[in-house]
């Protein structure tokens, strides 16, 4: 049989002491009442209750649900969150069955970890890798109970980050209601139509509990602002290319008074192979530059190409020759390609 494996990784560190650590415990008794009447849940879902504080303590194993009893939670100094991290993939590895030539594993494990502040360790390491190794073969799940933590930093593990609103005891009963029906839904897909995806229940407009639009937390991109590198792609040969700009202060005018002006002057166009993409960094550029701030414009380093500074309508850039009909090699749109007037917003590379 495939298991659906469930792990609740609790915050208990000093600031969840009194009635927030109380809360949890009596909402993790009415889940398992609640999904004891379940038969979908009955037959695939497994829990394990890992606590942490300065350090991690696994009360409960992976426990089928006839035979898991709600434990008490203790609670202890510090919020290493690496350290739990790190506990969690280490029993993922060891509890969780693999699929092999012979038999099916268990399924992707749902994890729900609680917390209501911000690390007090070293978490990057563990982060890089959870995001390695267990990010996409897992559904994490985190949630922030009340407003103070950082979204920044929980961004990086998930894309599923929530924050309970208000943390008090009708708000936590909810909140527990809404836990038991999103187990409840993935294990009944599980079930009948073999689908591990992540089903969340619905959260409804209680205003009980949000999901943080990470997109607006997120912050902004940094790039190497000593040089303006644009990535661009030979029509011909299909091969990438980037096109450097040194940035460059020289003496102008505006309205008769001397001033120093900035714009990049063209150091040259380089062409690279496709490894430059196995070597980037994931993290989208929307970083944009005006071509009125670039100076000079290169031949195709790839082919020869006369114009190799040529803009798609998908956005991106291409080398350009004499021929009447161009074919992106982005996109692959074929078009007339002429002069245009004026300028226009290029995206840039990080540099």
């Amino acid at each position: 049989m495939r298991r659906l494996p469930v792990y609740f990784l609790i915050d208990v560190s000093e600031s969840m002491v009194g009635e927030p650590v109380s809360l949890v415990q009596d909402g993790m008794a009415a889940i398992i009442k609640e999904l004891r009447t379940d038969p979908y849940a009955l037959e695939t879902v497994y829990i394990s209750i890992i606590v942490f504080a300065g350090k991690t303590h696994k009360i409960t194993p992976l426990t089928e649900l006839y035979n898991f009893y709600p434990p008490k939670l203790p609670v202890g100094g510090g919020t290493s969150l690496g350290k739990a991290l790190d506990f969690l993939m280490n029993d993922i590895s060891t509890s969780v069955k693999k699929t092999t030539l012979e038999e099916k594993g268990d399924w992707k494990p749902i994890i729900f970890l609680f917390t209501d502040g911000n690390p007090t360790d070293n978490f990057d390491s563990s982060f890089a890798r959870w995001n390695q190794k267990y990010r996409r073969g897992s559904n994490l799940i985190i949630v922030s109970i009340g407003p103070d933590i950082d979204t920044d930093i929980f961004g990086k593990i998930t894309d599923n980050v929530l924050m309970l609103n208000n943390p008090d005891s009708e708000s936590f009963r909810k909140f527990f209601k809404w836990v038991t029906a999103s187990i409840k839904t993935s294990s009944m897909s599980v079930s009948e139509v073999n689908d591990d995806e992540l089903h969340l229940a619905s959260i409804g407009n209680d205003g009980y509990l949000s999901k943080i639009d990470l997109e607006k937390h997120r912050p902004p991109v940094k790039i190497d602002e000593n040089y303006a590198v644009i990535l661009a792609k030979c029509q011909t040969t299909k091969q990438p290319y980037l096109i450097k700009y040194r940035k460059r202060l020289s003496a102008g005018l505006y309205n008769d008074f001397a001033m120093d002006v900035l714009d990049y002057k063209l150091t040259g166009a380089y062409p690279v192979d496709n490894s430059y993409f196995e070597l980037s960094d994931d993290t989208v550029s929307n970083s944009k530059i005006n071509t009125s701030s670039l100076s000079g414009f290169p031949t195709c380093p790839c082919c020869g190409n006369q114009y190799g500074f040529s803009y798609c309508s998908c956005g991106n850039v291409l080398c350009t020759g004499d021929e009447e009909i161009t074919k992106c090699p982005w996109c692959g749109v074929e078009a007339h390609f002429g002069f245009g007037e004026g300028n226009t917003d290029i995206t840039r590379t990080r540099g």
